[in-house]
């Protein structure tokens, strides 16, 4: 017996079982053609990092044109994609790593450039508090249904294409939260009021995707849920109303829900009298019958065995671009080797796409263990907004 949990297998729920409980969790390359067709930099800078892990997440991918964030975004928008987007299934599910895609729309956090003089379109028609943004325009009831079937389109061509999941992007301010947050969300139709009403979006989605999955017959095939727990505009989404979506999606039929912080232990940023970690009271929430997939700060055995104590599924970013061989080196018992540190030297080795390397040199150096001149907590700060990407 391994003496880490984290290396133990899980089943799902609908059957699926998932070899070891580390995740590679989803970061944008910026790799893909200006069409968001896969390129073969981004199947080999996947194919190196699985086999090891028991999940891999890609970044996100747009379930529409409107919903494009970012150049060199990947797409599942429409059939054109299938034959490079199979290739990407295929490169990650070596030795038995199951594939998820992750999907999602930008909403508001785009731009009419990245969108070719289209406007953004989001639940209402206010810009976000960031610099750069752009008024969105509010979408009409049509557009709202036509996104829902985009997701359900985005699921099927993710089944064709041979992945094992796909994960619904909810997280990172884009178009669910959105729906979602009453700071970006100030409709008053079915849409948007209430928090009750502020949940049908996100809840239409999943059932859509639920549905096209039922349809293919294909039971084991995973659906995931991400999200971001708290918002720091005023108004925006506090911890208690998470906490009442979270018991919502509990019974929604998702296969596991992902919480996307910078830290698996951090606290409440509005409510510093709250000194219980957020994940543990969204564990609390969703009960033992989803498992909990929590990201941040996790780059040694022992950071992921701390997590494994208390949640079932715990994900690896940034480290797991430094050392692709993380799960392999610690079942050889040779963790001694495993890299903290990323040399321009290591690039070809690491399959590592140059508009990745590029964002991580020049925006955020700390992740690739490189020397900034200014200090690492004033860096991730300016860099915030651009790695919520990841």
């Amino acid at each position: 017996m391994s003496k880490y949990q984290f290396l133990d297998s899980y089943t799902l729920k609908n059957g699926a079982e998932v070899k070891n409980r580390i995740v590679m969790a989803p970061m944008t390359e910026m790799s893909s053609f200006e069409n968001g067709i896969v390129t073969n930099d981004e199947i080999e800078y996947y194919r190196r990092r699985s086999g090891g892990v028991g999940m891999e997440i890609t970044g996100c991918a747009n379930v529409s044109e409107i919903g494009k964030g970012f150049e060199g975004e990947l797409s599942v928008a429409n059939d054109s994609v299938l034959p490079q987007l199979s290739k990407l299934a295929q490169s990650m599910k070596s030795n038995g790593t199951k594939a998820i895609l992750q999907i999602f729309n930008a909403g508001r956090m785009t731009t009419s450039e990245i969108l070719r003089g289209k406007k953004p379109v989001s639940a209402s028609a206010i810009r976000a508090e960031r610099p750069g943004s752009e008024e969105p325009a509010s979408m009409s009831e049509e557009e709202i249904l036509e996104t829902i079937s985009d997701f359900g389109n985005a699921t099927r061509r993710a089944i064709l294409s041979g992945f094992d999941g796909v994960e619904i992007h909810g997280a990172n301010t884009y178009l669910i939260q959105q729906f979602f947050s009453p700071n970006s969300n100030q409709r008053d139709d079915k849409w948007g009021g209430d928090l009750k009403s502020r949940m049908n979006f996100p809840l239409e989605v999943i059932k859509k995707v639920m549905n096209v999955v039922k349809e293919s017959g294909k039971s084991k095939f995973i659906v995931g849920y991400r999200i971001s727990p708290e918002e720091i505009e005023t108004p925006g989404i506090q911890l208690s109303e998470t906490l009442e979506f979270v018991s919502k999606l509990s019974t929604s039929g998702i296969d596991y829900l992902h919480v996307s912080m910078g830290d698996v232990w951090r606290t409440s940023l509005n409510d510093k009298s709250d000194t219980e970690p957020i994940n543990k009271q969204i564990k609390q929430a969703l009960g033992d019958e989803i498992p909990l997939m929590v990201v941040g700060n996790v780059e040694t055995p022992v950071d992921a065995e701390k997590a494994a104590n208390s949640f079932e599924f715990v994900a690896m970013g940034r480290e797991l671009i430094r050392e692709p061989n993380w799960v392999e080196k610690v079942i050889a018992g040779d963790e001694t080797s495993i890299k903290y540190k990323l040399s321009p030297t290591d690039l070809e080795d690491l399959a590592i796409p140059a508009p990745l390397w590029g964002f991580l040199t020049t925006v955020f150096r700390p992740i690739a263990g490189l020397s900034t001149e200014k200090d690492p907590a004033t860096s991730f700060k300016e860099a915030a907004a651009p790695w919520e990407k990841f």
